[in-house]
């Protein structure tokens, strides 16, 4: 697996499979068929087109796609995304709505760097977006990622946010969604004990690994099956000659994807099946559910190998803050630290990806934050995506994150803004730490 030609060859097959929906789609809808009741021929440009476009999604980075919010007055109000700290694996964007003054609840969505891009949080963005300012991690995909720009681990990871939080200011609240809760907690709790005047006022962990031994899943288990060695075998591959990145050891997001879609390999069969014979009868849409879903779910990046590797490591096999041994970069950092910040911790009762009781393990290792300033979550029938964009997430949980933020908000009097007006930070770009 570790070689350019087959990170390659899974390119030519994805990019293959798109030319062949495209010709069938083509084929079946030429105009010489016209006049022809061959009921096999909207079949196969249904097949054709619903192949065609699953595979080019496969290809691209999505848009985060904001473009306005309705105002309290009931005016529209433009968002501009707006890049206020530029490295090279992953910024810190603001979603800046203009015409509005800065809003008392400030929020950095941590979104995960699991195989998907960051724009998987985009309801989630939307959704808070008209009662706070928001920032998100947007992360970039490591194929586009020159080999000059050196290595990416979980330490330069935590170091990111790290990082985001100090140029953010103490007044911000932060959601962390699925795969970096771990990471997230690191960095409050290194704040907590290097920089307390840095570290955030609130802390949301949204149905990630805290302890993936709590409540093992089939996800948790794949990493304990293989040794690191396997894992490097099978998994890691160099980025092939098309692309900025080449050469970059990588875990490929199509590999990633082929996991997922297993899980659930009958579900996913089904949706498709049913999708090609809505297209045949011209009952599917470009916007309709299945396309709206699947276009997020099958745009996939690829991480960097020591990032995947360390994660598998540190997080999985060692457990290294499920037993609050986490160092960074050589620093230990103590959970037990964060003794002035509010934690909430949210999972579903149906996520068979971070099962209940994985995140809710956060809470035990905060042996110094009193009680009070404990919350816990659990969302009747809700999967994993559900709890951060599906019904649970609108209905029962958005309206508990808000009010939990309001209540560990500063005083009114002690809110300072960073430099930059109107709520923005102005940073120059600078090179991964």
């Amino acid at each position: 697996m570790k070689y350019m030609a087959t990170y390659d060859l899974i390119e030519s097959a994805r990019n293959t499979f798109e030319w062949l929906g495209a010709s069938a789609r083509a084929y079946a809808r030429d105009p010489a068929f016209g006049l022809s009741f061959n009921p096999a021929l909207p079949l196969i440009g249904a097949w054709g087109e619903v192949v065609e476009r699953s595979y080019s999604r496969m290809a691209m980075r999505p848009d985060w796609g904001i473009r306005s919010i309705v105002g309290p007055t009931g005016q529209d109000h433009l968002v501009d995304e707006r890049v206020l700290i530029e490295r090279p694996f992953g910024n810190l964007v603001q979603f800046f709505v203009r015409r509005r003054a800065p809003m008392a609840r400030r929020i950095l969505i941590v979104a995960p760097m699991s195989g998907h891009y960051s724009t998987l949080v985009r309801s989630t963005v939307a959704s808070l977006l008209p009662d706070a300012d928001i920032f998100a991690t947007d992360w970039h995909n490591a194929r586009d990622i020159p080999v000059s720009e050196g290595h990416f681990d979980i330490d330069d990871y935590t170091q990111y946010i790290v990082d985001f939080l100090r140029a953010l200011g103490p007044d911000t609240h932060v959601m962390a969604i699925c795969q970096p809760a771990p990471l997230v907690l690191a960095a409050a709790a290194y704040l907590a004990g290097e920089e307390p005047e840095s570290q955030p006022r609130s802390l949301i962990l949204t149905g990630g690994p805290i302890d993936p031994d709590a409540a093992p899943t089939e996800v948790t288990d794949f990493g304990r099956r293989l040794t690191m060695g396997q894992l490097e075998q099978v998994m890691i591959q160099r980025v092939g000659f098309r692309f900025k990145g080449a050469g970059r050891w990588v875990y490929p997001g199509l590999l990633q994807l082929m996991g997922f879609i297993s899980m659930n390999a009958e579900r996913h069969a089904s949706a498709f099946s049913d999708q090609i014979f809505k297209v045949a009868m011209g009952e599917a849409g470009d916007l309709d559910s299945h396309n709206r879903f699947y276009d997020e779910y099958l745009a996939v990046m690829d991480m960097t190998a020591e990032f995947y590797l360390s994660t598998v490591a540190r997080i999985f096999k060692n457990r290294e803050i499920a037993r609050n041994v986490f160092n960074l970069r050589g620093t230990p950092v103590d959970i037990g630290a964060i003794t002035d910040m509010g934690v909430m911790v949210v999972e579903g009762e149906k996520d068979d990806i971070s099962a209940p009781g994985q995140c809710r393990a956060a809470l035990d290792l905060l042996t110094g934050l009193p009680q009070g300033r404990k919350r816990h979550h659990l969302e009747p029938n809700a999967g994993h995506y559900g709890i951060f964009a599906g019904r649970s997430w609108r209905l029962n949980i958005r309206p508990l994150v808000l009010s939990f933020i309001d209540a560990n908000a500063a005083p009114p009097a002690s809110v300072a803004r960073p430099a930059g007006g109107r709520g923005t930070i102005r940073l120059a770009s600078s090179s991964a730490s």
